[in-house]
Parts: C-alpha cells; structure tokens; sequence
C-alpha cells in the first residue's frame, strides 16, 4: 500500500478528530466562564396558581422497574387534584397485568392515573407520548422514562421556572442509581456526568442550544405543538423536538442542581444497543434539521454549536481511520521521527488531552474523586475505542437512510444505594450479541498482529496505543458474549495508560526539539 495514500487518510481522519477535539476545549472554556453564574432560582408558585400538570410514563416491556417508577410518581409533592399520570403502555408481557393491579389501587387512592394502551405501537416511543398529549388537555406535561426515580419535589422545583412565558421546556440532571454496580457503569457515569455538568451548563447558560434528553424535564405544552409535535422519524425523538422548539423561538432550563436518579445498563448488549439508538438517531437528527439551522436566522456562535453539536456522533466514523491505518503504518517503515508522523501523533495527543480534560471536568463537577477518575481514565477511552464499530455502523445506517425499529434499553431494576439487584443473570430482557461482536473480536485480533508488528520494526511509542486498542475491543467482544472482563480491562488500561504517558512525553520532548 502506497505510504503517502495511507498517511493522506490518516490525515484527514485526525483533522476531523481534531475539529471535534477543540470543539471539547470550546465547551470547557464556555463552562469554566459561566459555571459560576448561576440562575437565580424560581420564585414559589402559590399554591392556589399552581397549574395543573400531566405526568407521561412511556413503558414497554419492563416488568422490573414500571412498578418503580408508578409509585415514585404517585409520591411527586404536588396537589392530586392538579395532576394527571399517563401510563403509556405498550407492552407485550406480563408488565401489563402488573400496572393494571397497581393503577385499580392508585385510583382507588384518589390518583388520577391512566392506563394507556394503544391499539398499535406505532412510532414506539415518539408515538406513545403524542398519543399521550391527545387525551389530555394540561398545559404541562413532564416525562419520564421506566428506569427513573423522580424524587418527590421534582414539579416544585421544575415548575417555577415557567413563570417566563419564553420558557418552552426545564430539563434535569441526570443521577444514576447504580453506579458503583461493575466498571461498565461507572464509565457510562463519567461520560453522562460530562454531558451533563459540562455540556448542557456551558451551552444553556450561553445562549446556544441544547436538548430535551428524552426524560426527567417538564415541557410547555404550546412549545410542542408550535414545534410541530412528537415525531417518530428519527430514534432520537427528543433532540429533534427540542431543534425545532428552539428554532421556533422557545428558549429552555436546564437545572443542573435538580436530580433524577435512573439507572444505567449493567450489560454490555444493552450499553451497546442504546448507544447506537442514541448515535443513529442523532445522525437522522442532523440529516433531518441542519440545513433548517444553519439557514435559520440564529446567531453564528449558536449554529456553529448546533452543528458541531448534531454531527458529533460522526467521530465515530472518523475514529475507524487512525484505528485500523495505524498498523499498515508501523509496518510501512516510516520513522517515529518522521515530521509527518509527530504531527500526526501530536495532533491526536492534543486531541485527547482535551477530551480527558473535557471529563474530569465533569467528574470535580459531580463531586467525584478525581484521583480515581484519572486512573479510569485508560479504561475510559479504551471503552470509547471499542464501541466505534458499534457507533460508526450506527451513524452509516443514518447516512444509507436504513430503518431501524426503536429498541429500548432493557433495565434489570438495580437498588439505588448502588448494588445490584443479583437477579441480572436471569433477566428476561437480555439481548444477544450480534454480528458485529465477531468483527469487535476479529479487531482485537488485529491489533495483537499490530504488537508484534511494532515490536519487530522497534516502533516502541506505538505499543502503550495498541494496547488500548486491544484491551478495548476485547473487553466490548468479550462483554457482548457475556464474559466478566471488567478485570481484565483494568490491568489492560493501567498498563496502556502508564506506557501511553511515556510514550506522549517522548512525543511532546521531540516535537519541541524540531520546533524552529
């Protein structure tokens, strides 16, 4: 393979990564101006102005968690005669015949509390909760997914904020229930805690967009319809809403001090499964509305932000590039101090300087320990590594226009002091690996060809990569067929991370030493 092809593309992939990259630091740099400033809160609503609310449970299929959540929904302090909850139910199993015996008693209660069943479950979710708003007349409707626990102030202190009549939508933070459960959901926490704290707190308190995450947020009712209500042609029917909502001029609120718990997956099939819901469906999103904003008469800050912000999944695509050149690169015989090649690495070193930047933000953020975010780290982004096949397939099925159907994350109803509930083993919603796990196998196969091929040719500075390359898509592989493998990703990452900080040193003392 000619070796000035090989390093074109490699080029063009790390300019891409790079863009992204700095789209982090512009995001850090936003955050750390206004982190400070925040909102003042709400003033109280009086309780003989407090307006009445719908409550929408979107449910299908979860026998483990729908009871759960009904109940932490029957607890909202808010007064009974102003709340309505839809139990949008589209289930198949017996999750029905569970809600049934608890809405008859809920009712007998004094709740008002609705048992929707739809006749079909068309447009899934997206479907479900424009269902839902057609047989209701309130003039907010809060949302929330089967693996939420809305504490019981929630409306207190969500509401208030709609005194604006600009206010089209409040969205809370995200709180995860199972964290401690296994390192798969502990990284999933950093990467939400980044999003959240970082994210969505840089982008709403500087005027850009940002999203409905789908749950856990109060909506205006005028601002959905004014959008053009729920859509079901994308997977990511809350970030398309939310473009247009804000495209129509209702501006949103987001609560950074407002939790509400939920819990992340505890299998890896699942993981995977909504990360590619949530990758596919943005890349459909940005297909769908990117032209409309960046035509729109917006500020150039906030489009620049929508794009970066809608096609970001596309690093995944990008990320393939580095991945699989790096090896037809070692055995090309080119120099480690090749001009071409510190370039290369110094850009992706940079680039992942600021993404871990970006991250350990969100931990301090969160309060977490961030000597123990540092030494995830590695896991971190041999983690990130490993899902690219699973999110770069995602995002080319977006731009083929392949359909999908909906598939929801199967929860397994984890305790919220953080263990879990030991019935995951013999959880009925479990998915099956799929084909693309043997391909994530094949991978890491690859890269142990990549070792011995940079140990060969004596490229030293390549190793601590490959490792993380290996560890990465063997510990998704593996996760997919089942195997416990977070030990072996921790031994894996600490090794790659150390050899990796040895290997950016030697990088960095002799990009200096060239500089002119």
């Amino acid at each position: 393979m000619n070796i000035d092809f090989v390093l074109t593309l490699y080029a063009a992939a790390v300019a891409g990564l790079a863009v992204f990259g700095l789209h982090r630091l512009c995001l850090l740099l936003l955050y750390a101006r206004v982190r400070r400033s925040v909102p003042p809160p709400a003033a109280a609503v009086d309780d003989e102005a407090t307006p009445r609310v719908t409550v929408q449970l979107p449910l299908y299929n979860e026998r483990y968690v729908a009871t759960r959540l009904v109940l932490a929904t029957a607890r909202l302090d808010h007064p009974r005669d102003r709340l309505r909850v839809q139990v949008l139910d589209d289930s198949s199993d017996d999750t029905t015949a569970r809600l049934e015996r608890l809405i008859r008693r809920l009712r007998r209660m004094g709740y008002d509390i609705e048992h929707v069943r739809r006749p079909q479950r068309t447009g899934f979710k997206a479907g479900a909760l424009e269902f839902g708003l057609q047989r209701t007349d309130t003039d907010f409707v809060a949302v929330f997914d089967a693996d939420f626990v809305p504490a019981p102030d929630f409306l207190r202190r969500t509401l208030p904020h709609f005194a604006d009549p600009a206010v089209g939508m409040v969205q809370s933070r995200w709180g995860h229930l199972n964290r401690e459960c296994s390192l798969l959901t502990r990284l999933q926490a950093v990467f939400l805690d980044g999003h959240f704290h970082v994210e969505h707190v840089a982008r709403n308190r500087t005027g850009r967009f940002f999203n409905f995450n789908g749950t856990a947020g109060v909506w205006r009712r005028q601002a959905i319809v004014e959008a053009g209500g729920w859509e079901h042609d994308t997977l990511t029917e809350d970030l398309d809403l939310s473009y247009r909502a804000q495209m129509h001029g209702w501006r949103f609120v987001y609560l950074d001090d407002v939790v509400s718990p939920a819990e992340l997956p505890e299998d890896m099939n699942a993981f995977k499964a909504q990360q590619h819901r949530w990758a596919k469906g943005s890349a459909q999103t940005a297909l769908k509305l990117l032209v409309r904003v960046l035509r729109a008469p917006l500020p150039l800050p906030v489009k620049i932000e929508a794009a970066l912000h809608l096609t970001s999944n596309f690093t995944y695509v990008l990320m393939t590039g580095p991945v699989l050149l790096w090896v037809p690169t070692l055995a090309s015989g080119v120099a480690d101090d090749d001009p071409r090649m510190l370039l290369l690495a110094g850009t992706m070193g940079a680039t992942t300087t600021f993404v871990l930047a970006y991250y350990l933000t969100g931990q301090r953020a969160a309060g977490q320990r961030v000597w123990v975010t540092v030494c995830e780290l590695p896991a971190m982004l041999a983690l990130g590594i490993g899902m690219s096949v699973n999110n770069a397939r995602a995002v080319l099925e977006a731009l083929a226009g392949h359909q999908s159907p909906f598939l929801r994350t199967p929860k397994s109803g984890g305790h919220g002091d953080g263990t879990a509930t030991g019935s995951f083993d013999r959880f009925a919603y479990r998915l099956r690996a799929r084909w693309h796990t043997w391909l994530e196998l094949l991978l890491a196969g690859y890269f142990v060809f990549g070792l011995v091929v940079a140990a060969r040719a004596e490229k030293w500075v390549a190793l601590p990569f490959l490792l993380l390359f290996l560890f990465g898509f063997l510990y998704v592989g593996l996760g997919s067929l089942g195997r416990r493998t977070d030990g072996l990703l921790r031994v894996g990452s600490v090794v790659a991370g150390v050899a990796m900080l040895g290997a950016l040193i030697w990088v960095s003392t002799e990009m200096l030493a060239r500089w002119p």
